[in-house]
Order: structure tokens, then C-alpha cells, then sequence
């Protein structure tokens, strides 16, 4: 771990134990709220290579978006091998209108071979090794060794980076930053759900510009950083 990735954790505003203080609030908050489309998905299908095919899919795209082109995807092949035929084209044809669809298309493919040729169709199930794969960011693969794996992991995306900055928790400039930051202070306990958690969150109150912080049953332990305007 570089040096540089801890160094945002300090002069906060909210402790850690009073971020545990509210998680069951938060959790209570959220079951009123739509689960993310990938914990949905993976719920009942966890297999890691899927989960990773659906995270690339989702990388700029609506959860309703990403779940259809998924399953339309998956209707096709379902597997590396199976994944690994198809034409690039048809690959376009079938998860448009993805974000960078054509993008996505040939570099799912690829993985597909590579998973295949190189790791005998498993997908890896650590961080780091996933990190190798073209197109893989820690988003993703700290979501195939949570989703897919069911091991620890804390996975940052916008939301989790926006939220625990806005309530004081952490101050950091980036999601990876953000993750390393998290992973020194936040229990094991509570890492697999963060994302869920907070991404729901993050959707349906805790929005970018202008949060609901009048429905929010957090507002109170709230710091608020960086909100000039609410409703």
C-alpha cells in the first residue's frame, strides 16, 4: 500500500464510531429504497464472470440499461468460452445502447479469451489480479470479489466517494483515495455492504446537487461538507 493513499484520512469531522452509530439507520432508510442493479443481479446469479462482464456494461450506464443489455448478453453466452465466439459485432448489436458500446464490445470479448487461455475460464479472485485485466478498475474488481467471491472488499464508486466526504467521514480527493482511506478505519464487518448501502443511498437521498436532507434520517450526524444547496 503507498504511503500516499493514507494520508487523506485525517482531519475529519465524523469518528468511526459514530458512522456505526448510524449505519443501522441508514439501513433501515434504504430498504424503502431500489437496491443497485448489480446486488440485485447477484443475488441470484453470482458468478463472478458475470458479475464482471455486468460491472464493464455498467461503467457510465443506467442500472435499467445495464441490466437489460445483460440480459440480453447472457441469453447468448454465458460463459468465457461461449463469450469468447461471438463476433464483436453481434456483441455491439445486443448491449446497445450501453455507454461506449463498441468500446465495451471488443474489450469483453478479449477478457473473455484472456480468462479463458490464460486463468483456464476462471475469473481471478483477487483484487490484484484483476487489476491486469484491460478496462479493470478497483470499482470492478472490488465488486467480483464481493458479489462474485463473497469476500471482503470495499468498493467506491461516486456515491460512496460523494457521501463519506459529505458526512465528514473521510477527506479525500479521489474514490481510490477514498478506498484506502475506508479501509483503515472502517470495520471488515461492514465492508461488503458499503457500496450497496450507499449507492441506494447516494440514488435516492443522498443525490449530487441538491439532497433530499430533509428526508434524510442521517441529517442530524450529518457534516454536510461541500452541500450549499438542499431540499
Amino acid at each position: 500500500m503507498r504511503r500516499g493513499h493514507l494520508q487523506f484520512i485525517i482531519n475529519v469531522n465524523m469518528t468511526i464510531r459514530e458512522f456505526i452509530k448510524i449505519w443501522p439507520v441508514l439501513k433501515r432508510q434504504v430498504m424503502s429504497l431500489q437496491v443497485p442493479w448489480l446486488d440485485e443481479m447477484s443475488s441470484s446469479d453470482n458468478d463472478p464472470f458475470r458479475v464482471l462482464i455486468s460491472c464493464l456494461l455498467s461503467l457510465r450506464t443506467k442500472d435499467k440499461v445495464t441490466g437489460e443489455a445483460s440480459g440480453r448478453l447472457f441469453k447468448l453466452a454465458r460463459t468465457p468460452k461461449t463469450l469468447s465466439q461471438l463476433p464483436v459485432k453481434k456483441i455491439e448489436r445486443t448491449i446497445y445502447p450501453v455507454g461506449f458500446y463498441r468500446v465495451k464490445a471488443k474489450r469483453i470479448r478479449d477478457l473473455s479469451r484472456v480468462i479463458l487461455q490464460k486463468h483456464n475460464g476462471r475469473v481471478p479472485n483477487t483484487i490484484e489480479e484483476l487489476l491486469v485485466f484491460k478496462g479493470v478498475g478497483r470499482k470492478t474488481a472490488n465488486l467480483v470479489v464481493t458479489l462474485g467471491y463473497d469476500k471482503d472488499g470495499i468498493c467506491v464508486d461516486t456515491h460512496v466517494h460523494r457521501i463519506t466526504n459529505r458526512l465528514g467521514l473521510v477527506k479525500t480527493k479521489t474514490p481510490t483515495q477514498t478506498e484506502f482511506a475506508l479501509r483503515k478505519i472502517v470495520p471488515v464487518r461492514y465492508w461488503k455492504e458499503l457500496n450497496s448501502l450507499l449507492v441506494a443511498f447516494g440514488q435516492g437521498i443522498c443525490n449530487p446537487i441538491s439532497p433530499l436532507c430533509s428526508r434524510c434520517r442521517v441529517r442530524a450526524s450529518c457534516n454536510r461538507v461541500g452541500v450549499n444547496l438542499h431540499r
